[in-house]
């Protein structure tokens, strides 16, 4: 539709139909147009059912078995109970909140992730500026000289030499007949809230990284202790053998198997130091410092507490509280309104502009009568051929919403083997402590008694060696087995999705 009154020419009018008619017929088209906004193409999301699961482990979960020593605590869980937000505290560590804390704010990860977030809240900003009309201004003012020689003047007061002066105001608009931009806005809203659900993943990971990393540790520090107190233990016995041999009650022999075994218990020391150091580095550049600049945290596993009670959602739920899950719902909401933009767009559009201006050889005269010019213009555009390429289009934006649901029940199965390996996990450490404590009992019993005969002349050297290896053996098995339990702790609280760690984040 078009409506002017212009001496100058209209500009990329194309095909379309004009009408020329009143004012009032103008404004009655134009809020039927905006009435046809209600109308959009393509499939309305649905939600993804929860997966029809009423378990998590193929059989009943029972409390996990006690064990005589430091995070040998029962552990039960209760169903249907919220991870707390700041889940970590149940450790009772202060270092570790502190930890934690640090990593929040100064982690490049999450800052990288809440940039993110912004940009697609922009993005979706300027989507919606789609749905308003587009004002634009403009003034242009030029210098020229006619050939009067050639052709006659063309202003009216037939002066070769002139400025002319030109402004206008124009005004345009694409109805959003059939959703097109509803289904963009759409799109990137969903975008905007995958980027939210993203950033609540990188502070859950993050915790979990760190509280890993802080009990792994800990863990290393015990084990070098334990490491320490045998290598003095072993270089007593290689003293007394010494000793004895030079009594004659040891051979060269016995001494240099001692001496083999203290090498050995030394040689296992270098490793265990520089899994500790690079533990270190790691918790370093967790909390965003390199690692010369890092604070080493004193942590103690004997003074870590073990969560004795430990919530378990139901598995229903579990796709709400998991952020990997939500942003994946939302990327395939996305993807099902890119659908209805490829739809959209082998539909006609209805696009219609406007402008207002007026010219004149004298600035303060250019909106004069007589100088003055408008123009109101509509048009239909369609495609009426493009060798299939919208069409293919549609078909690439229908596959994409394939893949997306896909990758969605991927997410959920590997959420929920998750949940099942951690609490298989639990119920297996609570089994190896309960056993290591067994063990190391054991071999401590059996180089005690052994070292009582060895004294007493019953047995000889190499009897003494092998329960010292014995017990060098449990001790550190006894350790790894403690950290297991505080590690695959944590590993269940990610599992479950973290509670709301934006909440403890911003404080």
């Amino acid at each position: 539709m078009s409506r002017e009154s212009s001496p100058l020419p209209l500009a990329g009018e194309g095909p379309g139909v004009r009408v020329v008619g009143e004012r009032g017929q103008w404004g009655v088209g134009m809020l039927a147009s905006l009435l046809c906004t209600a109308c959009t193409v393509g499939p309305d999301f649905q939600r993804p059912p929860p997966p029809d699961a009423h378990a998590y482990v193929r059989e009943p979960l029972t409390g996990t078995t006690a064990a005589p020593a430091t995070g040998g605590a029962a552990q039960t869980f209760k169903e249907g109970a919220e991870v707390p937000a700041n889940w970590w505290a149940g450790f009772g560590s202060p270092p570790i909140d502190e930890l934690v804390q640090r990593a929040f704010e100064h982690n490049p990860t999450v800052d990288a992730a809440r940039a993110a977030l912004r940009q697609a809240h922009e993005s979706t900003a300027a989507q919606f500026g789609a749905y308003f009309p587009v004002l634009a201004a403009s003034y242009s003012p030029s210098r020229a000289e006619n050939p009067v020689g050639t052709i006659a003047p063309t202003l009216s007061s037939n002066v070769p030499v002139y400025t002319l002066h030109t402004a206008q105001v124009s005004v345009g608009f694409v109805p959003d007949v059939f959703g097109l931009n509803r289904r963009a806005v759409e799109s990137l809203t969903a975008q905007e809230e995958s980027q939210s659900f993203q950033l609540q993943a990188a502070y859950l990971t993050l915790a979990s990284n760190v509280v890993a990393a802080a009990i792994q540790q800990a863990a290393l520090q015990a084990q070098i202790e334990a490491t320490d107190e045998i290598i003095r233990a072993e270089r007593r016995s290689l003293e007394l053998l010494r000793e004895q041999a030079r009594l004659g009650y040891a051979s060269a022999l016995d001494v240099a198997t001692q001496e083999s075994v203290l090498a050995q218990g030394e040689q296992a020391l270098p490793p265990l130091k520089k899994q500790l150091e690079q533990t270190r580095d790691l918790l370093a550049v967790l909390t965003g410092e390199v690692p010369a600049q890092g604070r080493p945290a004193q942590i103690d596993l004997d003074a870590l507490k073990l969560p004795e009670e430990l919530p378990l959602s139901v598995p229903s739920n579990l796709v709400e509280h998991r952020p990997d899950v939500r942003a994946a719902e939302a990327q395939v909401h996305s993807a099902s309104a890119q659908v209805g933009v490829a739809v959209a767009n082998r539909l006609p559009q209805f696009p219609i502009s406007a402008n207002y201006g007026g010219t004149a050889t004298q600035f303060a005269r250019m909106f004069a009568d007589h100088n003055q010019f408008w123009a109101i213009t509509g048009s239909v555009t369609q495609t009426v051929f493009d060798f299939g390429t919208l069409r293919h289009r549609q078909r690439a934006a229908e596959a994409a919403l394939d893949q997306v649901t896909a990758q969605y029940r991927s997410v959920v199965l590997t959420a929920f083997q998750n949940v099942a390996d951690s609490l298989y996990a639990l119920q297996g450490d609570a089994d190896s402590l309960a056993a290591s404590l067994k063990s190391e009992a054991a071999a401590r019993k059996t180089l005690d008694l052994t070292r009582r005969q060895l004294d007493a002349g019953a047995v000889n050297v190499l009897a003494l060696l092998s329960a010292q290896q014995a017990y060098q053996q449990t001790r550190i098995s006894r350790v790894q087995a403690q950290a297991a339990r505080y590690t695959d702790t944590a590993a269940l609280y990610q599992a479950l999705g973290g509670g709301r760690l934006s909440e403890v984040a911003t404080r």
